[in-house]
């Protein structure tokens, strides 16, 4: 099923687009931030679901959905607004909409009322149709989310407390969960980049910018993801693998920016989202397998393979992340031989400790180039090939 969420509060229209997203693995989303731009977006797309400011820019959300309804009767709609009273209530039941939410909403309260409006529409499998090739091709071309690790009970116990909680302590407390740090500088930098042209770094800064019951209802969202958890105990065994291998990196290069002098967070960001191809391709993969595809050993191999950096790539510029920080990314699956910064050796130097299939002759050089010669690694490499996004 498509969907369409038109709001023009950049923090808002991307919660909403994670909510939406986790309500099925098949579900895909469109966003507008007007009446023009949604109305152009309906006619080409025809969504099976509408999400609907009421006031827009250059027009009005309840226009929308009168010209919506006089075409389509079957289309669900909701109307998501900051106006509460009985009157604009009564006013917008008069189109027919299938629900009225009021901000501020329950992020909870928003995915079960859309499950249970929409739930028996949604199709149990996508009938067969694109090949794996075909999905992941198509999927560089739409908003990519990462499989989520993010525990709805934990962050329900946080929101609890949310008046006493600090950016640096969500930060302090998500600095491990490679999905929700790179769902939140996302959302951070689509935010800030309109407004400053200046993108977020780092998980904390971005938690500061957004705010901290944003970051949280984002979190709420994402742990709510129905389509998070892996179809297949293979694809599983594959996403825990990477990420302990983007942990080690973190863990390595973080302990070299120390021995250096050098301050060590922006080490951790880079480790930590330097997997982020692999998981990317592995959530397509999970969706395929649940449209009823079917996928050998050697298939998702191959896939990660020639898809991963791709992916990769596509995921630094979607998030608008800093040039410093791709860049560190990058290094740790490729350096040039000239013209490196010592940020980029020590990247690249701490994935060849602790990858078991290192190249010994690069490793020592890089070693030697950072004046770590006789460095010893903690000795909790992963062993599995440091190839990928």
């Amino acid at each position: 099923m498509d969907a369409l969420v038109v709001e023009d509060d950049d923090l808002m229209a991307d919660l909403l687009e994670t909510v939406v997203a986790g309500l099925h693995p098949a579900m895909t989303v469109s966003k507008a931030s007007g009446f023009q731009e949604a109305m152009s977006v309906w006619q080409s797309n025809k969504p099976g679901l509408l999400i609907v400011d009421w006031n827009l820019p250059d027009g009005s959300g309840l226009e929308i959905i009168r010209q919506v309804r006089s075409r389509d009767t079957e289309v669900a709609i909701v109307m998501i607004t900051g106006r509460a009273d009985r009157e604009s209530i009564l006013k917008a039941a008069h189109y027919r909409i299938n629900g009225y939410i009021s901000k501020p909403f329950n992020v909870e309260m928003l995915h079960e009322r859309l499950m249970a409006m929409i739930g028996q529409a949604l199709p149990e499998a996508a009938p067969e149709s694109d090949s794996l090739e075909d999905m992941l091709t198509a999927g560089l071309d739409t908003v990519i989310q990462l499989p989520a690790r993010t525990d709805a009970a934990s962050v329900l116990e946080l929101m609890a407390r949310a008046d006493g909680l600090s950016s640096g302590q969500l930060a302090e407390r998500w600095r491990n969960d490679a999905s929700l740090t790179a769902r939140l500088l996302d959302v951070a930098n689509r935010s800030s980049f309109r407004r400053t042209g200046a993108p977020q770094a780092n998980l904390r800064d971005a938690i500061s910018l957004m705010g901290v019951p944003m970051a949280l209802n984002q979190a709420l969202a994402l742990a709510l993801d129905v389509s998070a958890a892996f179809s297949t105990d293979a694809l599983t065994a594959m996403a825990v693998s990477y990420q302990k291998q983007a942990e080690a990196v973190v863990g390595e290069a973080q302990r070299m920016a120390q021995a250096l002098g050098k301050n060590s967070a922006p080490f951790q960001t880079a480790g930590l989202l330097s997997r982020i191809g692999e998981l990317a391709v592995l959530k397509v993969m999970d969706r395929f397998l649940k449209q009823g595809g079917e996928l050998t050993d050697q298939t998702m191999v191959q896939a990660i393979k020639d898809w991963a950096q791709p992916y990769g790539n596509r995921l630094k510029v979607q998030w608008r992340l800093p040039l410093e920080l791709r860049q560190r990314i990058g290094a740790v699956h490729h350096v040039p031989r000239e013209n490196v910064t010592q940020d980029r050796l020590i990247m690249r130097a701490a994935a060849l400790v602790t990858s078991e299939s290192a190249r010994d002759e690069e490793r020592s050089r890089l070693l030697r180039q950072l004046g770590l010669e006789e460095w010893q690694a903690t000795g909790n490499a992963p062993g599995k090939d440091d190839e990928g996004g």
